[in-house]
């Protein structure tokens, strides 16, 4: 076996393998559905602007097209049946960052669907540190943190991420900050699910970590990156609504290049939907567009509570925002952002801003001011001539929080 195999063979598990295979048939069934739209709407003969449909084909032709896909469903069981007997043979404990960086963003995509379909690569949301689970009991927890501090830093990761991400080019802000006696715990979780979802389970999980700390903790701050920063703030206003008792020890948190407003990425992903929709020509394309995730369409306007989107659908064309939701109370709350541009430029500023997140929105800054969120100027900090993924591992940005520490 060459070196190359035994590598691979070290981060790859039968779970990942049977999961692949269940994505794989679940994509094979759904082309075929789009296909079968595309050609029952070409057989209508429509104007190009008529009226789509999204019904199956009938006669002989939906007859092809129901037994493609029971065919795939039934081929894909056996694949899955087989894997399970070979189970066996794969490494089940390994795995490597590559891995950990596929999965996370992965699930970053589809993480809702692979949640809900039951696959094996959906992460499960869980405490960890260095990579590696930690217990849910207090020996569990002295046991792999015996240095545990009094102060706790929990660090939430961003959309398509994981933990072992806060380590780039060497840097870790949990590691670094270690030295004003915090001790640092990273969140891993599914970013494709509802930031509502995450938060509930966030609020949850930070109060069974609390209640096993093996000492007492004194204060909780939380450090977040992009996304990580909704669920924070979702899990806050989770904790109150339901009296957990981890939310009066929550004394800071440092949002890092956090959508508070939203990102315009996905907004110009909702807009190709409108597009491809308005032909009957090219609506069943428009299902590709639709196969990204409630925790990315959530960033549409930075949703954070389940009213702003249950019974509604994500992808539909609205003009209504989600439920103002203010900072939690009785938290110092600091802002982090970056701008692409190495000087002062509004429209960098406005349109680019890191890349992918406008400094505006960074800032919890809006025009409504209903929505904005009041960041005082100094809790809040700009890095220019930075991108997204920088403040991670910037030594400006991680010297600042330092100082706010």
């Amino acid at each position: 076996m060459t070196s190359s195999a035994v590598q691979t063979r070290t981060h790859i598990r039968a779970s990942d393998i049977r999961g692949a295979s269940r994505l794989a048939i679940d994509a094979a069934v759904g082309l075929a559905g789009i296909v079968e739209t595309m050609h029952h709407n070409i057989l209508r003969m429509p104007a190009p602007l008529g009226t789509a449909t999204q019904q199956p084909a009938r006669g002989i032709t939906g007859v092809v097209y129901r037994t493609i896909r029971g065919a795939t469903r039934i081929v894909g069981r056996g694949i899955d049946a087989m894997l399970g007997r070979f189970a066996a043979l794969f490494d089940g404990n390994g795995t490597s960052p590559r891995r950990e960086a596929v999965i996370a963003a992965l699930n970053g995509v589809l993480g809702d669907h692979l949640a809900a379909s039951g696959n094996p690569l959906a992460i499960t949301m869980q405490w960890r540190c260095a990579g590696q689970p930690l217990g849910t009991t207090r020996e569990a927890l002295a046991a792999a943190i015996p240095a545990a501090t009094r102060k706790l830093m929990l660090l939430v990761h961003g959309l398509c991420m994981n933990d072992l991400q806060w380590r780039r080019h060497g840097h870790d802000h949990g590691a670094a900050l270690a030295s004003k006696g915090f001790t640092p715990v990273y969140l891993h979780y599914n970013t494709g699910l509802h930031v509502s979802d995450n938060g509930r389970a966030l609020a949850a999980r930070i109060e069974e970590l609390v209640r096993a700390w093996p000492v007492k903790v004194d204060e909780i701050v939380i450090l977040a990156h992009s996304m990580g920063g909704l669920v924070a703030r979702s899990a806050c206003h989770h904790a109150d609504s339901t009296g957990l008792r981890w939310r009066r020890r929550l004394r800071k948190i440092v949002f890092l290049g956090t959508p508070h407003h939203g990102a315009p990425l996905e907004r110009g992903g909702h807009w190709i939907d409108v597009i491809l929709d308005a032909s009957p020509y090219t609506t069943a394309f428009a299902r590709l567009g639709k196969i990204r995730s409630a925790g990315i369409t959530d960033l549409h306007y930075g949703s954070l509570l389940e009213q702003d989107w249950k019974r509604r659908d994500r992808f539909a064309r609205s003009r209504s925002k989600p439920a103002v939701l203010p900072l939690p109370a009785g938290v110092g709350c600091y802002a982090i952002a970056a701008v692409i541009s190495k000087k002062t430029s509004r429209v960098a500023e406005r349109l680019l801003g890191d890349g992918l997140v406008p400094l505006d929105s960074a800032l919890g800054r809006h025009k409504d001011e209903a929505r904005d969120l009041a960041i005082p100027q100094a809790r809040r900090w700009i890095g220019y001539g930075m991108s997204h993924l920088d403040l991670l591992d910037d030594n400006r940005a991680c010297a600042q929080i330092r100082d706010w520490l």
